[in-house]
């Protein structure tokens, strides 16, 4: 399963154009890593005030994230960048946040209308599949077991095949 890591840096002041000019170079050669499949940079909007930098990584596995994470290239970027930011933020993208994962992310009804296609015919098939054995369970047990398979299968399983699937319409920006 591919990993996806969000990074967001803050960069000091008067410090941000050295360093969205190393990014794009650091991001060019981090791709001589064979396990990285994408990385993207977000910024703040031309005028706004913010400092922030966001980095999108998606790497085949978690041994190329950890074989990325742990070589010259990044230590040696992990160094040059801390003498330009604060202390970075890296979280694992899991779940619904991976599902959508973009530098420009779809509009909230065409996320909303992807996950209704995964959704509904996963709750069908739970219906059909698990429902006649847990018939006779107290209907709040009965919710959380079927809860749980719902959240499992859409995470795993349903919800990277329907973002697979309806890539090129989520997104297409609209002109």
């Amino acid at each position: 399963m591919p990993i996806h890591v969000a990074i967001t840096r803050k960069v000091l002041p008067g410090k941000e154009e050295e360093f969205k000019d190393a990014l794009r170079r650091f991001l060019g050669d981090s791709f001589l890593h064979g396990g990285v499949h994408g990385a993207a940079m977000m910024t703040a909007l031309p005028g706004s005030e913010s400092r922030e930098i966001g980095i999108l990584r998606t790497f085949a596995d978690q041994a190329e994230r950890d074989a990325f994470y742990n070589s010259k290239l990044f230590k040696d970027w992990e160094a040059y960048a801390s003498t330009l930011t604060e202390e970075p933020i890296y979280r694992e993208l899991t779940g619904l946040e991976a599902w959508f994962r973009s530098p420009v992310p779809p509009p909230r009804w065409k996320m909303a209308v992807a996950t209704l296609c995964g959704v509904y015919p996963t709750s069908l098939f739970l219906t059909y599949v698990i429902g006649p054995y847990i018939q006779g369970l107290h209907p709040a047990f009965r919710t959380l077991i079927v809860a749980g398979c719902m959240v499992g299968l859409l995470t795993w399983v349903v919800m990277p095949q329907v973002t697979k699937m309806f890539k090129p319409w989520l997104s297409a920006i609209k002109k």
